[in-house]
């Protein structure tokens, strides 16, 4: 009688080759998404960045709220980033990342260390009205609504870069079980389709998701349109373990943060 294969087994070189095959294959997925960026409080800015990184010319923050086309089954996906600069490159530190399937995290946070998050991500048309969310238990602490205004001319492909930290927590609890690192992530995007949005952002309060303490200042833009990319990330440099400890908690979900008062003045 032919044993049946042990599928927790371990695969063969062909099998592990296949893999890495089909993903270098992955074809164009297209989304459609909310974008709204706006200028915030600078120290806010500074207080949110693990060195090595640094504030950057402007106190921007990003917010990308799309559902993408994967084969199969619709994803939500979010990110709420502020602008940064490590050296001479400047880039986006995104501090969440929603997602509605546990498929997009894993790779995301186990292989460029991305701050991804269970949540619920939402994003409506109907005529020109516009809403875009991203919510996490029960609280949707980022809202975006507006109406469309007209079409925009389609960007050139643009290259961006994120910045991520990649670490393990310790066994033990302290610390970390090797040396962090400080990942590139670039990304090369296409615009096929780009609308104006005339409307607001509302940060909502939150104790696990406390982006309410980088406020709209002032609205830069909004728009809502279709677009696809690729990325690739590399580790730039090791960083001080010990610097990067105090900011931890912005992956986790930390209990104690059901403790901390609103910002003053909120």
């Amino acid at each position: 009688m032919a044993r049946a294969r042990v599928r927790y087994g371990a695969r063969t070189e062909q099998e592990i080759a296949a893999t890495r095959t089909a993903s270098a294959r992955f074809p164009e997925i297209w989304s459609t998404g909310v974008v709204a960026v706006w200028e915030t409080d600078p120290d806010a800015v500074a207080a949110v960045l693990p060195p090595p990184l640094k504030p950057a010319g402007h106190p921007l923050v990003r917010v990308n709220i799309s559902k993408v086309d994967l084969p199969g089954y619709p994803l939500g996906a979010g990110s709420f980033a502020v602008f940064a600069a490590h050296g001479t490159v400047e880039g986006w530190y995104p501090l969440v990342m929603p997602m509605t399937h546990e498929r997009a995290l894993t790779g995301g946070r186990e292989v460029f260390g991305e701050p991804k998050k269970l949540g619920e991500v939402t994003v409506e048309r109907d005529g020109l009205a516009v809403r875009a969310s991203l919510a996490r238990h029960g609280i949707a602490f980022v809202e975006v609504r507006g109406t469309a205004v007209g079409y925009l001319p389609v960007p050139e492909p643009a290259r961006r870069t994120d910045f991520y930290f990649k670490f393990l927590p310790a066994v033990d609890g302290s610390g970390f079980d090797t040396d962090p690192v400080l990942v590139h992530c670039v990304r090369h995007e296409k615009v096929r389709r780009l609308e104006g949005v005339t409307g607001d952002v509302v940060l909502r309060e939150s104790p696990y998701d406390p982006v309410a303490d980088l406020p709209v200042l002032r609205l830069r833009e909004i728009t809502v349109g279709e677009k696809t990319s690729d990325q690739s990330g590399r580790v730039v440099e090791r960083v001080d373990a010990q610097a990067l400890l105090p900011y931890v908690h912005q992956r986790y979900d930390d209990p104690l943060q059901a403790h901390d008062a609103p910002p003053e003045g909120s």
